[in-house]
């Protein structure tokens, strides 16, 4: 995630002046940053964005860790042969392959140490005969930061049970948690790793020096109080539902959509951008750029993500034409259509250059390399290339087992207040369970409309649509569906969106409606014309309405004079398609 990237990269950047300070100090063992995660696979994700690892194929491709001081490969690809940073947890101290093959001839003298001191312990002479990978590893963790041990060379730790593994280095300056702290004992524990003190020597004044320790992720409250929650009076409910069979000549039909298909030209690909093209990257999203952290009393200190600023612009355009590459241009089990590199390049760089990129509140346009944030900036680009493919190469996906919904199905309970009683000679369902005042006010006015035949408010219809962000599929619930006769052939179907903050997602959103799903559901022929209009101003939204039927007559009339086949209902370009008689309803 974003914001966990951002805390590596500013805890990481405060950690570097650490260890260059203790260097110049020349104390002999580096500084600790440990890591607490939550599982298994979380902690083994981390320990290789940190340390690098080597890609299991057949040429065994060794990806360098991200924060260069923890690096557990040379420039060269090859292991360290002692590693810089471990990872503990029960499957990697039993499997040893943390510990590189020259291991045991590098760290001899340690090594021999341990052998020693585990047969004056165990009293048995045998016991240091037959040490294991594993074994070494254990050590290594028990010795972190003590000169002179297996573990005094470890900078990183990457860890699941630290709680429970009882080790006590004293050079512990960094903490970063990732994973949920259910009680403030679990987060005095985990801070308590770093303020274990690294010299008890007293200063002239006859007192210990002050010593530090950078802590993230770990919410530690001083002040931490129960709260006593008062029972609530439970909330009156009404049953929301299909009106049968009084309006079932209201009932409104939709498809199921679960994705896209689009058909690429033999051509040059081109893009054309829009407003909705642009990307604000806020620390909302990426995390916060800039953590002042604090102590009750002593120095502050300022973590930025300083690391991020050496990308070049060249970088970023061929790391986003990659990402759109292998993540929107490649179907299931296809080879990357490597022909069309040069071309999202070219594009991806002069979605930059144009500005589409906007970097708010400390960001940085380095942190497009997050894949989160790399695949939302890559979904815009995707829909600006389809919007100059055609819109007659968009086709939509349905769900196979389940095609088409309709109003018909709608029945639930509420206790939401915001509502609207409909009209019996408009909607199909008995309320409108409205989420906000401008919802209501939509109402309001389709109700009143003569060309508007029915309208429903978008609640438990199961109605959504497929859209991709921040690397993963997402599920958008437009507001309302309306039926409307422009005076055309056949009826428009308007998606409408109540829309007042108009945030990132938002965006991708329209564009997905807009590039996607409009024209993919009207090339099916099987559903009419469709159309989306966004409202986004409660004082304006019966004018805007009023304007949409503007711009369908002039479409309409269009179609007429010159029998175009035109894409998408109300709009130039979009395709109409007639509508079985069977399926309009009474």
């Amino acid at each position: 995630p974003p914001d966990l990237q951002s805390a590596i990269h500013a805890l990481y950047g405060h950690y570097e002046k650490t260890f260059n300070a203790w260097r110049k100090e020349d104390i002999e063992t580096p500084p600790v940053f440990i890591v607490v995660c939550n599982n298994t696979a979380t902690s083994k994700l981390v320990y290789d964005y940190i340390a690098g690892f080597a890609r299991e194929s057949a040429t065994g491709e060794v990806v360098p860790g991200r924060l260069p001081l923890f690096g557990n490969y040379d420039a060269g690809g090859n292991r360290l042969a002692r590693p810089r940073t471990l990872l503990i947890d029960s499957e990697q101290l039993e499997s040893g392959e943390a510990l590189d093959k020259n291991f045991r001839a590098m760290a001899a003298d340690e090594i021999d140490r341990f052998r020693r001191e585990l047969v004056e312990r165990t009293r048995d002479t045998t016991a240091g005969d037959a040490l294991t990978d594993a074994d070494l590893l254990r050590e290594a963790m028990n010795t972190v930061g003590k000169p002179g041990r297996l573990g005094a060379s470890i900078r990183c730790v990457v860890s699941v049970a630290m709680l429970s593994e009882g080790w006590d280095a004293n050079t512990v300056t960094h903490v970063l948690g990732v994973r949920a702290f259910g009680t403030q004992l679990l987060c005095e524990q985990v801070v308590g790793r770093g303020l274990r003190r690294q010299s008890y020597d007293l200063n002239a004044e006859g007192r210990f020096e002050v010593e530090y320790a950078d802590v993230l992720g770990i919410p530690f409250d001083f002040t931490a109080e129960p709260v006593v929650v008062p029972p609530t009076k439970p909330r009156n409910t009404i049953h929301v539902h299909a009106v049968r069979p009084d309006r079932n000549a209201l009932a409104i039909e939709f498809p199921r959509v679960e994705g896209f298909s689009v058909e690429l030209p033999e051509e040059r690909l081109t893009a054309s951008f829009s407003e909705d093209s642009s990307l604000t990257l806020t620390p909302e999203m990426v995390g916060p750029t800039r953590t002042r952290n604090e102590g009750i009393f002593g120095e502050g200190v300022d973590l930025t993500p300083e690391l991020l600023k050496a990308a070049r612009p060249a970088t970023l355009a061929f790391h986003l034409a990659k990402h759109l590459l292998f993540k929107h241009f490649r179907g299931a089990n296809e080879v990357p259509k490597l022909h069309l590199l040069g071309d999202l390049k070219r594009i991806a760089r002069d979605w930059l250059d144009s500005g589409y990129l906007v970097c708010a509140g400390g960001t940085m346009p380095a942190q497009l390399l997050y894949a989160v944030i790399a695949d939302d900036a890559c979904t815009r680009i995707h829909a600006a290339i389809v919007g100059t493919v055609g819109q007659r190469r968009v086709r939509a996906v349905l769900d196979s087992y389940n095609p088409m919904g309709s109003t018909t199905d709608v029945d639930f309970h509420t206790s939401k207040t915001n509502r609207w009683r409909t009209d019996a000679a408009k909607c199909h369902i008995n309320w409108a369970i409205c989420d906000s005042n401008w919802e209501a006010e939509f109402c309001r006015i389709v109700e009143s409309h003569p060309r508007v035949l029915a309208y429903v408010k978008n609640q438990g219809m199961g109605f959504s649509v497929p859209y991709r962000m921040g690397g993963t599929m997402h599920r958008y619930v437009p507001d309302f569906i309306v039926r409307i006769d422009d005076g055309g052939d056949d009826l428009v179907h308007l998606i409408v969106e109540i829309k007042g903050l108009r945030g990132e997602d938002a965006k991708i959103k329209a564009e997905t409606m807009r590039t996607s799903w409009v024209p993919g559901v009207n090339r099916l022929k099987d559903f009419g014309r469709w159309d989306f209009a966004e409202f986004k101003d409660v004082h304006r939204m019966e004018d805007d309405f009023h304007r949409w039927f503007s711009q369908c007559a002039i479409s309409s009339a269009v179609r007429a004079a010159h029998g175009l086949i035109l894409a998408g209902g109300s709009s130039p370009g979009l395709e109409y398609i007639p509508r079985r008689r069977s399926q309009v309803g009474a």
